[in-house]
């Protein structure tokens, strides 16, 4: 079962949300996060980013840091900008971006079915992110950036979730960036309940994006639960916020690769030795048009490497993924990038930045060789987290970002 929590939240004024909802702390450096929020004293990236509001050269993992985040949330409830639900709600969220939209429930996910394996995973988390948000979320004692979950979709949520969008939404406004947010809030005792009954059929749910805040909910619990001699396994810390979307809604977004050098060799071995691998032509367009599919960049011109048959393994859900396949074949044994999680000389772009950006990067001289991949399929996640499994780092790249600050989830109530 799929348990989910309604909550009282705290959440911005319809007047001004559009104001206070930021992008999330993770796609912003604290350079653009500081000049975003330059003319915005309500923007939630003071925060999500509250080092933008201290001296540059502060260690962003001080506790200053975290205490100014403490101190920016509490500015914004003592000045009214957010307020406290009244009753215990459950949220559904609207995304739109272009022609694609995507909607999902805003609740509690419980640890306990992220311990349990109830809520699967497919990255492996980093220690000191799983500090960052740890410390960050107890500092504050509230969520402030919700998980992306993903369920597989059921027509009875489908039909609940259609009928209680059908009204007159809380919050509609479309960001900067072109993407329309729409909330609606579900605090009607029997609407909440049926969400509620709906999920409770949902054998399992899938942490999309998140991994590093899914982690610090479970430790964020561990933490409260050890240093409160009553608990019950009720308290608002057995969960994590959490934005819950059906599979057949999401889009994923190729994740792509830049190489610093070409590990000593001359571009021409370079090409010889891929074509051992992969079948190569030069092309105009760089985008792949299909799985095991590559674009590369290199010298100021497109290639497409396709992977030859035999030369991968079909039925192995990691080691036939497309980051797995330029992973074994192109960066570990030619380039010598033996573990992207670490080696400085790689580095990773998502998808939403075009290849303009993987061309720009190449043509800078910064970077010698830019790799396109085809976008992971929805599929191959769950293939990989139902076998308890991981991918290798940077292989999925959602779109679009859930926005934060619109929905806040307090440790205290």
């Amino acid at each position: 079962m799929a348990r989910v929590e309604p909550f009282k939240a705290w959440r911005p004024r319809a007047d001004i949300c559009a104001e206070v909802a930021s992008p999330p702390y993770d796609v912003l450096s604290s350079a653009e996060a500081r000049e975003m929020a330059a003319d915005n004293p309500l923007s939630f990236l003071h925060v999500v980013k509250p080092e933008i509001d201290l001296n540059s050269g502060v260690d962003l993992y001080s506790d200053e840091v975290y205490a100014k985040g403490a101190e920016n949330l509490q500015r914004l409830k003592d000045d009214g900008v957010l307020f406290h639900e009244a009753l215990p709600s459950l949220y559904l969220y609207r995304q739109r971006m272009g022609d694609h939209v995507q909607t999902g429930l805003v609740a509690g996910a419980s640890v306990d079915e992220y311990e349990a394996g109830l809520i699967k995973k497919h990255e492996n988390t980093r220690r000191v992110k799983e500090d960052d948000r740890t410390r960050h979320v107890d500092a504050l004692n509230a969520n402030t950036g919700p998980v992306f979950l993903t369920y597989k979709a059921r027509s009875e949520i489908d039909a609940l979730v259609e009928r209680l969008t059908a009204g007159e939404p809380t919050y509609d406004f479309t960001a900067p960036d072109g993407i329309q947010h729409v909330v609606w809030v579900v605090g009607d005792s029997v609407d909440r309940d049926a969400l509620v009954e709906a999920f409770g059929r949902v054998p399992e749910l899938y942490v999309a994006d998140g991994h590093h805040r899914s982690a610090a909910g479970a430790r964020i619990r561990a933490l409260r639960r050890n240093a409160n001699p009553k608990h019950t396994g009720h308290e608002p810390y057995n969960f994590f916020l959490s934005v819950i979307f059906p599979d057949d809604q999401m889009m994923i977004l190729d994740y792509n690769r830049v190489v610093k050098d070409l590990f000593g060799l001359d571009p021409e071995v370079f090409l010889e030795a891929l074509g051992k691998s992969f079948s190569i032509e030069k092309v105009a367009d760089g985008r792949p048009d299909k799985a095991r599919t590559f674009g590369m960049y290199l010298g100021g011109d497109w290639y497409r490497l396709r992977a030859k048959e035999g030369g991968f393994p079909t039925e192995d859900p990691i080691d036939g993924l497309d980051v797995a396949i330029l992973q074994n074949s192109v960066l570990a044994p030619l380039l010598g990038i033996n573990d992207p999680r670490s080696d400085e000389r790689i580095d990773f772009v998502g998808g939403i930045r075009g290849l303009d950006e993987l061309e720009r990067r190449v043509d800078s001289g910064d970077w010698a060789v830019a790799f396109a991949l085809y976008p992971t399929a929805i599929d191959q996640l769950f293939a990989v987290a139902d076998v308890d499994s991981v991918m290798p780092p940077k292989s999925t790249w959602f779109e679009p970002k859930l926005r934060s600050g619109l929905i806040v989830r307090p440790l205290d109530d």
